[in-house]
């Protein structure tokens, strides 16, 4: 159950009523005194993300962790079919108490073989509970209205039952959180969860806002959060001290130095307007005279650098802000042709912009263009100063410029942190030290941009990637699974974006559909096992795709969603023995599914009808290869062998071609090479037959145990540790070795072969010459393709048994 528990701790780090008689959405039965409420449209995409997480997966040590692992541990029986919501309270006696709501289906929760579970029924009020066991851990759970509430404690059970009322303002910030992210999560503030998302202690999160309810897009390597929060008194910091402001575009990573620990930036278009603002939140005399210093200030932010604080001014009239420190010229000091002058009123900022600035003195100041810089410490001037004039401030850096790319460019507060900062802000948040290393998290970024009553809020923390190589291969993705991969993992095209995503089996027969970002999209339970190669057909001839394959017992098209295409998926008594074969002769997707069982083949039309037509009855003997078409002069030509039989018959089932001998054929497949069909015999000699029957043969010199695969003007062999592609052969170390796969991509033949015993991936071009940077680490057969936007090609293989890798060549 880690993944539950990281969705709770990253909200560690970052964070009127009216009865309702009939509640029909999930939201209206959340417990009243709900902290916090995770929602997700796709558990198993929530689990793997989670799991799959870098960032995430280093809060597993922590006893916030292990507490909420043993807690939620009863959730791995529920098979939810839609959204699902996990409410988080404490109850009287500050224990942690959940939640969880989704609607009711007849496969949620089975119970059937389920090892050291038990249950017991309750009544309360009429209503029937069930109290369950798993693991000697107890929830309790009920129907009501067609929605499914499981809980910890008996008492938010009756609660539920008993209590229909709801928070509208809760219902209302609810309603603003996607369906299409990873996962959302409204946080209520007054939680004794979460305490702050920012260096400054003022700054608490019950201090700043009242909920939030946030968008989390995660990823293996990032997370990206969107949302709003609404602040319901006035008692918080966003919804008083920028009341009425207009956010600016944020200028201070433009002189805070990259090697700082952080930086924190608010803005506003009018002085006046936040100046009282803040009057009036810290019950200030609204008539006091201010400084002219802030008058033509549109920017103000804090430069961190361990202890010591640097205050920034970014004017919009840089003669009149110095006029205004007419009074402050006295030079304490010059460095690289700047001068640092003295300032007398070192607590001027803490007083006007508290709580946003709190305990800093500033006695010294430079100015850079026009930006006005304060500190006490000489040094920190010094350092901003020499990183403006060599350009390695945040904004030169490449990390920050990709942070800043998921940013608005206005806001009206801005914390971008290093990963020391990120650290300290996290650890704020846990009772024990996080002793995980955050370095490759070198810029992370907090924005919230006011509204009229809200305010927008955009966080990403990003793992910083090296600089790619030209010609190496980096590895893009580490995708783990629940449980052992079964099949090689295949590329498929996503007809909406035209890009690739990846599909693969587990050993329990779960079928995994994986964009080329690492979610996945769904997880489907097949019968049985996946034979060879998924196919995809445009069945209803309208530009969508649907997957198309079998099993030894059923023929499947499963749309885009994971769903089944009526009237599939088709039920075979008899074991079907080859993989499905997809033919679709004239291009017009009037598609002929062919399904081998032992030495018969069956034709089928795309509404899983017989065909009629086709006459082929019986071969002499089991059919050892998947049935292919080839078209050749307008001809079509269907082939598929027995051990001694090559069997070339038109689209009707008559032979169209009796090979004038019979060989002892090995199982390799049939290929058209050279305009002829091509495959071997079992003791490896090339046998190639034309299209008026004649057949030709080539000792290749092959053992008994090889491998052939061809395309039109390409053969490629394997012979234990001799790969030839076409002329070009190639020494081996000795090993275990997948099928060499050929690949033909912007004109360029690759040819990839796996290394099963050193779990190795090789790959070549056609002279035989090794791909720069290969071998990489990899467990199967390799899928490539260009997958997504860019130019460089993928390919993607097994990891360890339960994850896949995807690469990039660079």
């Amino acid at each position: 159950m880690r993944f539950l528990a990281f969705t709770l701790l990253l909200f560690f780090v970052f964070s009127c009523t009216n009865d309702r008689k009939n509640r029909t959405n999930l939201i209206d039965f959340v417990p009243q005194d709900a902290s916090i409420i995770i929602k997700t449209s796709n558990l198993e995409d929530l689990k793997s993300s989670i799991n799959n997480s870098d960032f995430l997966n280093k809060f597993s040590k922590t006893s916030a962790y292990k507490n909420l692992e043993a807690k939620l541990e009863n959730l791995k029986l529920l098979k939810p079919n839609g959204e699902l919501l996990i409410c988080f309270s404490n109850d009287d006696s500050d224990s942690l108490q959940y939640s969880i709501i989704t609607k009711f289906t007849p496969q949620l929760f089975k119970r059937d073989s389920i090892k050291n579970y038990m249950e017991e029924t309750l009544e309360y009020e009429n209503q029937t509970l069930t109290k369950s066991t798993f693991n000697n851990n107890t929830f309790y759970s009920t129907v009501i209205d067609s929605t499914f509430f499981a809980a910890s404690s008996k008492n938010i059970i009756n609660t539920a039952l008993s209590n229909p009322n709801m928070n509208e303002e809760l219902v209302k910030i609810y309603n603003s959180t996607s369906n299409d992210k990873t996962f959302s999560i409204i946080i209520n503030t007054n939680s004794p969860f979460i305490k702050s998302f920012f260096i400054e202690e003022a700054l608490n999160l019950k201090a700043v806002t009242s909920y939030i309810a946030i968008d989390v897009d995660v990823n293996q390597d990032y997370l990206y959060i969107n949302g709003i929060t609404k602040a319901i008194d006035s008692t918080k910091i966003l919804n008083n001290v920028f009341k009425g402001t207009i956010p600016q575009e944020n200028q201070i990573q433009n002189i805070a130095p990259f090697d700082s620990d952080a930086f924190m930036s608010f803005t506003f278009k009018n002085f006046k307007t936040i100046e009282g603002n803040l009057k009036t939140f810290n019950k200030q005399d609204s008539i006091a005279s201010s400084s002219p210093l802030f008058d033509n200030i549109i920017e103000v932010g804090t430069i961190y650098q361990n202890e010591n604080r640097a205050i920034a001014l970014n004017s919009i009239d840089f003669i009149a802000t110095e006029d205004a420190l007419i009074g402050e010229q006295t030079i304490v000091a010059n460095y690289r042709g700047i001068e640092i002058y003295s300032f007398s009123q070192p607590s001027l900022f803490s007083y006007t912009f508290s709580p946003l600035i709190k305990n800093i003195k500033a006695n010294k100041y430079c100015i850079l263009d026009n930006f006005f810089v304060f500190s006490d410490n000489l040094e920190l001037l010094q350092s901003i100063i020499a990183s403006y004039q060599n350009k390695t401030t945040f904004s030169e850096s490449e990390t920050f410029k990709k942070v800043k790319e998921q940013l608005s460019n206005a806001s009206s507060l801005l914390l971008v942190t290093n990963s020391q900062s990120l650290k300290s802000i996290l650890s704020k948040n846990f009772k024990d030290a996080l002793d995980d290393s955050f370095s490759n998290y070198s810029t992370s970024a907090l924005q919230f941009i006011y509204d009229t009553n809200f305010a927008h809020l955009n966080a990403i923390i990003k793992k910083s990637k090296a600089t790619v190589i030209q010609n190496s291969v980096s590895e893009e993705l580490n995708i783990k699974l629940g449980t052992d991969i079964l099949t090689k993992p295949q590329f498929v095209t996503n007809h909406l974006t035209k890009e690739k995503e990846i599909v693969v089996q587990d050993i329990k027969n779960n079928l995994y559909l994986i964009s080329n970002k690492g979610k996945i999209l769904w997880k489907k339970q097949l019968e049985g096992s996946v034979l060879g190669t998924i196919e995809q057909i445009d069945i209803f001839k309208n530009g969508r795709l649907q997957l198309a394959f079998a099993t030894p017992n059923r023929v499947y098209v499963i749309d885009r969603n994971g769903k089944d295409v009526a009237p599939f998926p088709g039920k075979f008594n008899d074991e079907i023995t080859q993989p499905l074969s997809v033919f679709d002769y004239d291009k017009n997707k009037d598609y002929r599914l062919l399904v081998t069982q032992g030495k018969n083949i069956l034709m089928y039309d795309k509404n899983l009808k017989t065909v009629s037509g086709f006459n082929f009855k019986s071969a002499d003997d089991a059919i050892i290869n998947q049935p292919k078409h080839f078209r050749i002069s307008s001809k079509d030509y269907i082939i598929f062998k027995t051990q001694n039989t090559m069997y070339i018959i038109d689209r009707v089932g008559n032979t169209r071609i009796k090979p004038k001998t019979s060989s002892n054929f090995s199982n390799q497949p049939v290929f058209l090479y050279n305009n002829t069909f091509t495959t071997t015999t079992l003791n490896g000699q090339l046998i190639s037959v034309d299209t008026r029957g004649g057949v030709s043969t080539q000792n290749l010199n092959l053992s008994e145990k090889h491998s052939l695969e061809a395309s039109s003007k390409t053969l490629v062999t394997l012979k234990e540790n001799k790969l030839t592609i076409k002329t070009n052969a190639v020494e081996l170390d000795f090993g275990s070795y997948t099928r060499p796969e050929l690949f033909y991509i912007k004109d360029k033949i690759y040819v990839a072969i796996t290394d099963l015993q050193t779990q190795k991936v090789y790959m070549y071009d056609s002279l035989g010459n090794l791909i720069p940077s290969f071998p990489v680490y990899g467990n199967s057969e390799i899928a490539l393709d260009n997958i997504d936007k860019n130019q460089s090609l993928e390919f993607v293989t097994k990891g360890d048994n339960n994850s896949i890798l995807l690469y990039r060549i660079n």
